[in-house]
């Protein structure tokens, strides 16, 4: 398994966690240096803070755990194409590169309330050195949705 694979695997495994604890299937893993620095799955409905989303989470563990804004040479994992809100906070962390598996318009097919503005939009319009890799394992990634639509006490944002 590639070294990208195992750090998505990570949070592929933490989002399934997450929807296990009645949060929503979202979730991301931030690397440095072939070394996580944090993984985290959303916590929106835990604490009832509509900007918990998994990449705001692990970028605010990370943060604290490296006692640093700059996470300048790290890369995100996120099981979902990030929001405007997490890219935004992806680019001002200067996190070098994000690697996504679902997209916008995945989780809007399950109800999520998407503003149609992909990470690609937003770093040209943005003028953002982030790079990005979408769809990267995708199909994982949408069984993710699949999994949390199975549950009886889902909810959706």
């Amino acid at each position: 398994m590639s070294e990208h694979k195992k750090f998505m695997q990570m949070a592929i495994d933490k989002c399934r966690e997450g929807v296990d604890k009645g949060q929503s299937p979202f979730a991301a893993c931030i690397v440095n240096n072939g070394i996580v620095i944090a993984c985290d799955h959303n916590i929106v409905w835990e604490s009832t803070d509509i900007t918990a989303h998994g990449e705001i989470h692990a970028i605010r563990n990370a943060c604290r755990k490296i006692d640093n804004i700059d996470l300048s040479g790290s890369t995100i994992y996120s099981t979902c194409e990030p929001c405007p809100m997490c890219f935004t906070a992806i680019h001002w962390a200067r996190i070098d590169k994000i690697f996504y598996g679902a997209d916008i318009s995945d989780a809007e097919r399950f109800g999520f309330n998407e503003l149609k503005v992909s990470n690609h939009m937003l770093k040209e319009m943005g003028l953002s050195n982030v790079k990005i890799t979408s769809d990267f394992m995708k199909k994982e990634c949408v069984e993710l949705f699949k999994y949390w639509d199975s549950k009886k006490d889902k909810r959706v944002y």
